[in-house]
């Protein structure tokens, strides 16, 4: 056992979200190609006498830190199934935007699994630390992974994709969106017309292993951002401010309401950055790469 543990993980970038119709239990079937990034949180795990929670960084204020935060459920949920208190402070670092559709909440989730984990000496196989992902949340697993993923189900049942290197910009707006209220527009918005099953498209895993930017541009797809377009309606001018700034590609990712903007290179993200910076719509911007590693130890200092 260690006596403090601290894991980075990756925000998430949806480059394909086929959304199909909303399911009995509420949920809906999705054909979900994640890409990780290279914009991450830290959590840190220390023994403690009881389990507590702490935040900071970008949006810290808006960050839960009772039993409803995704790290601190984590960390209950792992010690439950070792018949362990959970007796641990997990300090969270934020720099993925919180509620902004880039999956900080479950990144902090997967990240304090695999804190706890390995602060209290279990070694717990992988596919037993997916499954508890899965329990905690659709979108826990691939942040647990990273790389690039087909996810299928409600998202939690992977496949690994290839992916070559490509360069984003990420525009923050102010405020959040609500997953399930787009999710609820969503289905006002498609009441009344039959939706196909979601199925990845072969085009966009194809343009997505190759690394070709232009190709991958022309694939990028998102069912859900007619719904948070519905409910944030400003987020049009910052897609537009993006794609005149020389984007070769702008969608929301994922609820939203973060934007996304696919860019050729290095130099084109920071034009593309500056550009969003200045043209008032959104709030702050990160320029990040993909693939990216999932949930990883970092060494202690």
């Amino acid at each position: 056992m260690s006596a403090r543990v601290t894991v980075r993980v990756p925000a998430k970038v949806n480059v394909q979200l086929a959304v199909g119709a909303a399911r009995p239990d509420g949920f809906h079937d999705l054909a979900n190609v994640f890409l990780a990034v290279s914009l991450y949180d830290e959590v840190t795990a220390t023994a403690a006498v009881s389990l507590t929670v702490t935040c900071e960084g970008r949006g810290a204020d808006q960050v839960p830190l009772d039993h409803t935060n995704l790290a601190a459920r984590a960390a209950r949920m792992l010690a439950d199934r070792a018949g362990l208190a959970p007796s641990v402070h997990l300090h969270i670092a934020k720099n993925i935007p919180v509620a902004g559709g880039m999956a900080g909440g479950s990144a902090d989730g997967a990240a304090a699994l695999l804190a706890c984990d390995a602060l209290w000496g279990l070694d717990t196989p992988v596919d037993e630390l997916l499954s508890l992902c899965a329990e905690l949340g659709s979108d826990v697993p691939f942040s647990l992974v990273g790389g690039a993923a087909l996810g299928t189900g409600r998202g939690e049942i992977l496949t690994p994709v290839a992916a070559g290197t490509s360069h984003w910009v990420f525009a923050v707006a102010d405020g959040g969106l609500s997953t399930p209220a787009v999710f609820r527009e969503f289905d006002r918005l498609a009441e009344g017309r039959e939706i196909p099953v979601p199925q990845a498209s072969p085009a966009l895993l194809a343009a997505l292993a190759s690394g070709d930017p232009d190709a991958l541009a022309a694939t990028l797809a998102n069912d859900l951002q007619p719904a948070a377009l519905s409910l944030r309606p400003s987020l049009a001018a910052t897609l537009a401010a993006g794609t005149d700034a020389g984007a070769l590609a702008a969608l929301v990712s994922g609820s939203g309401p973060t934007t996304a903007f696919l860019v050729r290179d290095e130099e084109a993200a920071s034009k593309v950055a500056a550009a969003l910076e200045a043209s008032a719509t959104c709030r702050s911007t990160h320029t990040a790469t993909g693939p990216a590693p999932g949930a990883t130890v970092l060494p202690e200092a």
